[in-house]
């Protein structure tokens, strides 16, 4: 596919190019990863760079990059390289030959102090840089202690700075190595804050945020992107989910013989409709047998989501699940984020949600298709599994995109690679009604093997 950059696009391209340390900090689902890997290809083409690390979360680096980096005519022929699994194969990948390096953020203590004054990145992207925003972690001290071996630095993030200026400060350290906001966190606490009446916290004093903001303006792009860019009203995210060995096996072992042994009990398709619902749970990590009885399989998918949910700093998220065991282990696997997790039943939740008092909002599409008005309550959609029918799914997206909306709506949608969700992406792009379109392209990926 040919990549046909917006202005604003070209905009960061060209920083990024001219600039070796570069603050990207730009809403969800605007191409911070396509921009960067353009500006990467420029910068490969003008032999400024060889080797570029890549840090992101663990989910993002098995394959949103990669994925990405495929879609695109001008960038898909990138040698990536992914610094992850065990400590031998990770040393593997360090020693092939790549043009990106990319791991997740729990090794780069690892790789800091495997590769020593060893290192041979010409430039170091940190996706999600706000995962740095604590200056105790052993990450951001490895990474700082790396510094004067790296020569280009890009951050990435949607949110700096979620809860507090404060997250700002090792972010921008990053960058610019203090020169900006101070050598020491707690010179700048200093500067800028004030103790709270618990002696623990702090807040802003007064004209500290202006005065923060002008300061690092020049190395940063845009701290909110609707103060410079001219938005879409609704933006569709697609988020690849890489799924392990032994969960593509169990996959492709369900789509192959309609049958699925497990540890305690038989997964059985009977027809072509009942496995497009059963490999639609199998991509999400669990499925039903005859009996109701609900059987793990893995957690590719829950791992993205939570990771995502961590993406948006704080930001709220009205989440649509298809089946019931989807909405219990997400509600698991949320039970100690310290996030106000709901799940919709009652008008007192819309009020609530659109009060900003729920962080989280669980909802089956059904339940929410008509008459509901969660507008107030925030601007993103996290789809965990997408619906067989456009109808339930504009109808699920119209509860945020709508009249009193004011700022652009962002849909999430965690699609498992080489899976059936795409098959039904596929159809809801073409505004496919029913299981029809999603039945054909299985039995035409089915015929082809």
């Amino acid at each position: 596919m040919e990549f046909k950059p917006h202005d604003y696009q070209t905009m960061c391209i060209d920083r990024i190019v001219k600039d070796k340390s570069v603050g990207l900090f730009l809403d969800m689902g605007l191409g911070k990863t396509i921009i960067t890997l353009s500006a990467i290809m420029e910068l490969k083409d003008r032999l400024d760079i060889f080797r570029v690390l890549v840090i992101a979360p663990k989910k993002v680096a098995e394959s949103t990059w990669t994925t990405e980096s495929k879609k695109w005519e001008h960038t898909k022929d990138l040698k990536i390289s992914k610094v992850l699994g065990s400590a031998k194969e990770r040393i593997a990948a360090i020693n092939q030959a790549a043009d990106i390096y990319i791991t997740n953020r729990d090794n780069v203590a690892w790789l800091c102090q495997t590769l020593g004054r060893k290192w041979f990145f010409d430039m170091v992207v940190v996706d999600e840089s706000s995962s740095f925003k604590n200056p105790q972690a052993m990450r951001f001290k490895a990474l700082k202690r790396t510094l004067p071996f790296v020569n280009r630095l890009i951050a990435l993030t949607g949110t700096p700075n979620p809860k507090s200026m404060e997250d700002l400060w090792s972010q921008i350290y990053l960058l610019d190595r203090g020169e900006r906001l101070g050598e020491y966190v707690t010179h700048y606490r200093t500067r800028y804050f004030t103790k709270d009446y618990s002696g623990f916290g702090y807040t802003l004093k007064p004209g500290a945020k202006e005065a923060i903001t002008k300061k690092i303006s020049d190395i940063c792009i845009s701290l909110k992107a609707k103060d410079y860019l001219e938005l879409p009203s609704i933006v569709y995210n697609e988020i690849p989910v890489e799924l392990d060995k032994k969960a593509l096996k169990a996959y492709q072992e369900l789509e192959k013989n309609m049958v699925l042994s497990l540890e305690e009990s038989e997964i059985t398709a009977v027809s072509a409709g009942v496995l497009t619902n059963k490999l639609s749970q199998c991509a999400n990590g669990a499925i039903y047998d005859e009996d109701k009885v609900v059987n793990h399989i893995h957690d590719c998918k829950l791992e993205r989501f939570t990771e995502l949910v961590e993406e948006l700093n704080g930001e709220s998220a009205l989440v649509f699940y298809n089946f019931k065991h989807d909405k219990d282990r997400i509600l698991k696997a949320l039970e100690k984020s310290g996030l106000e997790v709901r799940e919709f039943k009652s008008p007192k939740d819309e009020e609530d949600w659109n009060k900003g008092k729920i962080d989280i909002l669980l909802a089956h599409p059904a339940s929410t298709a008509y008459g509901i008005n969660l507008q107030y309550g925030g601007r993103n959609i996290i789809w965990f599994s997408l619906p067989w029918s456009y109808e339930l799914y504009a109808q699920a997206n119209a509860r945020l995109f709508r009249q009193g909306q004011e700022k652009p709506v962002i849909v999430h949608e965690l699609l498992c690679t080489d899976t059936v969700d795409h098959d039904i992406k596929k159809s809801l792009s073409e505004k496919g009604q029913n299981q029809e379109d999603v039945l054909r392209a299985l039995k035409a990926r089915l015929g082809k093997e």
